[in-house]
């Protein structure tokens, strides 16, 4: 990308271990291996003090969201020295409009509102029209909906009920895609989940391994990154805020208008790490970590910082003390 930053190659304090795990899609068996294998990688006392940075899409086309929400439940009990970070990807958005999770609009709109910019679509995306329908996000409507296109091109893949792919997540709950069964199926415990996952987290003094020496960062993480048209801050303070009154928050959910760092940041050196693009792509401070993509063949991927080491779910390793 260009930029050059001091780079520090003397002595360094020790840099806590900072995990980021890309999109899981509902892959639990997937997802306790790869746990295990960053715990390898890094060593059984880095790993209990980690900052771990989830990215979000917890949900969708794997068999076992379920499963996979009671697992990250169980972190904060389970490893009370590490800090952990669910960011929320543009599938649970659609999981939390879909079950009432969402927090209400702030300038207190109805969801309804958010219905025209997709109106277009509503008949081959086949919205969700059962109980409830009236007061959900467009988003959740699209999401508990029966697309009549069977085939997703872009994915050379068949759709699995929705265009968010959306019937294992309606399974793994016992209830059948598109049945609003769901809200009352999914616990409390995972729509306070839902409900409590943040659209962007910043982090300073996280060092990264960088052209030979360390470089002390600020860390911004997003699911699938920061716009060049508008400010930072200004998306910043948006993204803080969890507007829900936007029908789609391009900042979890864009492609190409999201993928380079904006300008700005590239004063100072800061990494901003997403999942979401189905792929893994590293170029400077920019990390894209989402390898699975959803995929069954396809392994989900973590990075390790500040060696910049990415380990997989398909890895085989032995945990170290």
């Amino acid at each position: 990308m260009g930029e050059t930053y001091a780079i520090n190659a003397g002595d360094q304090p020790p840099a806590r271990t900072v995990l980021c795990i890309g999109d899981i899609h509902g892959y639990f068996s997937k997802l306790e291996s790869l746990w295990s294998n960053l715990e390898a990688a890094v060593g059984t006392a880095a790993f209990q003090t980690a900052l771990v940075i989830f990215l979000g899409d917890y949900c969708d086309r794997g068999p076992q969201t379920r499963e996979v929400l009671d697992f990250l439940l169980s972190l904060s009990s389970r490893y009370p020295n590490q800090s952990h970070v669910f960011l929320c990807g543009n599938h649970d958005f659609a999981f939390a409009a879909f079950v009432g999770a969402l927090p209400p609009p702030p300038d207190g709109s109805p969801f309804s509102a958010t219905w025209a910019e997709f109106k277009l679509n509503k008949d081959r995306e086949g919205w969700f029209e059962g109980e409830g329908y009236e007061l959900m996000h467009v988003q959740g409507r699209r999401w508990g909906g029966f697309i009549q296109d069977k085939w997703n091109p872009k994915k050379n893949m068949a759709y699995k009920g929705s265009i968010y792919d959306g019937e294992p997540t309606f399974k793994s709950y016992g209830v059948a895609h598109g049945s609003p069964d769901l809200v009352k199926a999914v616990p409390d415990h995972h729509k306070k989940f839902l409900a409590s996952l943040v659209w962007v987290h910043e982090e300073d003094n996280v060092w990264i391994d960088h052209l030979g020496g360390r470089l002390c960062c600020k860390l911004i993480a997003v699911h699938a990154g920061l716009e060049n048209s508008i400010s930072v801050d200004e998306q910043i303070k948006f993204l803080k805020a969890k507007d829900t009154s936007i029908p789609k928050v391009k900042d979890l959910s864009g492609r190409h208008d999201v993928w380079n760092i904006p300008q700005e940041l590239t004063k100072e050196p800061t990494i901003v790490v997403s999942g979401h693009h189905g792929k893994l792509h590293i170029d400077g401070l920019r990390l894209v970590i989402d390898e699975g993509g959803g995929f069954e063949q396809n392994p989900i991927a973590a990075i390790i910082l500040p060696s910049m080491k990415i380990v997989r779910d398909t890895d085989n390793m032995l945990v170290q003390p």
